[in-house]
């Protein structure tokens, strides 16, 4: 039989903990966020509010509703002097004495409590409002936005995995000179700010008419990057090139190569970068904005948001709104592809 070692149990349970207290530190963003997303104004500003959303207890008696309030029950006429509380119902309120009824015996009648109603807490119901949703949807055309965004994020990533791929398959599978140095040449770019080439980038699209449609944001896709790129390489270099040689023994030409033995072997860095790049596009803001700022039509939903939070600022429940629906798609997304996506990016990490 095993014994048991005290010291190690106790490592593992402070290691879980911490990682649970670190898990919980994260998520807590997104917590208020959905919690002020199922709120309304009157549950937001309301003095004493819950953090997820609440409204105060009420209960219906004589065909009237009434709020509800704990009360000790020590103070009550008729009660037994014990220090219990209870939820009753608030009849009518008083400095120093209230009158109440009990919402689980109302054959009771009412009665009073010596205490002052501005000194007892209010009980809180669950009341989640999901109108919110309903207005962010109707408000800036929800529908044409995901279907805006859902295309650009798409056909992007057909764009990169095109281009990637066959850039990628040309540095792990070909010897040619100079390709170790155009290959750190291509990874430097990755320090390169984006912002340095704005202004030329956007000048020259200018210049050829495309300011305004969705081509300068798609066509630059297919011509590779060097993240994307790097990924399948390592990954390509991790599939024996020997069977490459056997394939071509058999008359298999170079793309019939990558088409079937490189690629049906490397689906987890492919749907890694899938994941990556749609979860990119459907965040990207920078680039919509400054191509797209004169086409609203063509607008996808961070370019939208933006503009509603701007009009909506004093309404934070639809701004939170309007992020939890947009933050829906790459979630699902993320959580299909966890495993698959996980394993690309680890195996891309082990050159053979």
């Amino acid at each position: 039989m095993k014994k048991f070692n005290f010291r190690s149990a106790l490592s593992a349970t402070i290691v879980t903990g911490l990682t649970i207290l670190l898990l919980l530190l994260f998520l807590s963003p997104f917590a208020f966020m959905v919690s002020t997303s199922l709120k309304n104004q009157e549950q937001i500003t309301v003095l004493g509010a819950p953090i997820w959303p609440a409204k105060p207890a009420t209960f219906e008696y004589n065909d009237k509703e009434f709020d509800g309030y704990t009360v000790p029950m020590n103070t009550c006429e008729g009660s037994e002097d014990d220090n219990s509380e209870q939820t009753l119902i608030l009849i009518k309120k008083g400095r120093q004495e209230s009158t109440f009824a009990d919402p689980n015996n109302l054959e009771r009648g009412e009665f009073l409590c010596a205490v002052s109603w501005r000194a007892l807490e209010q009980p809180w119901e669950f009341a989640p409002y999901w109108q919110n949703y309903v207005e962010v949807w109707e408000t800036i055309n929800f529908p044409q936005l995901m279907w805006n965004t859902t295309f650009y994020a798409i056909a992007s990533t057909v764009g990169v995995l095109f281009s990637c791929t066959l850039v990628a398959y040309g540095f792990s599978r070909f010897d040619f000179p100079g390709r170790d140095f155009l290959f750190i040449v291509l990874i430097a770019t990755i320090f390169l700010p984006a912002f340095v080439t704005v202004i030329p980038t956007y000048t020259f699209f200018q210049r050829i008419g495309w300011v305004g449609t969705w081509l300068p944001l798609i066509v630059p896709t297919f011509f590779a990057n060097a993240f994307d790129t790097f990924l399948l390489r390592q990954y390509f270099m991790t599939i024996p090139r020997a069977m490459d040689e056997a394939a071509m023994i058999d008359g298999a030409s170079r793309f019939r190569v990558l088409w079937n033995i490189l690629l049906p072997q490397s689906y987890p860095v492919l749907l890694a970068i899938v994941v990556f790049h749609i979860v990119y596009a459907w965040n990207d803001y920078f680039g919509p904005l400054i191509y797209l700022s004169t086409s609203r039509d063509k607008w996808p939903i961070s370019v939208a948001l933006s503009t509603f939070n701007g009009i909506y600022g004093q309404r934070p429940q639809l701004i939170q709104a309007g992020a939890m629906m947009a933050l829906i798609a790459p979630l699902i997304l993320f959580i299909m592809a966890q495993k698959v996506f996980v394993r690309g990016i680890v195996i891309t990490g082990v050159e053979k």
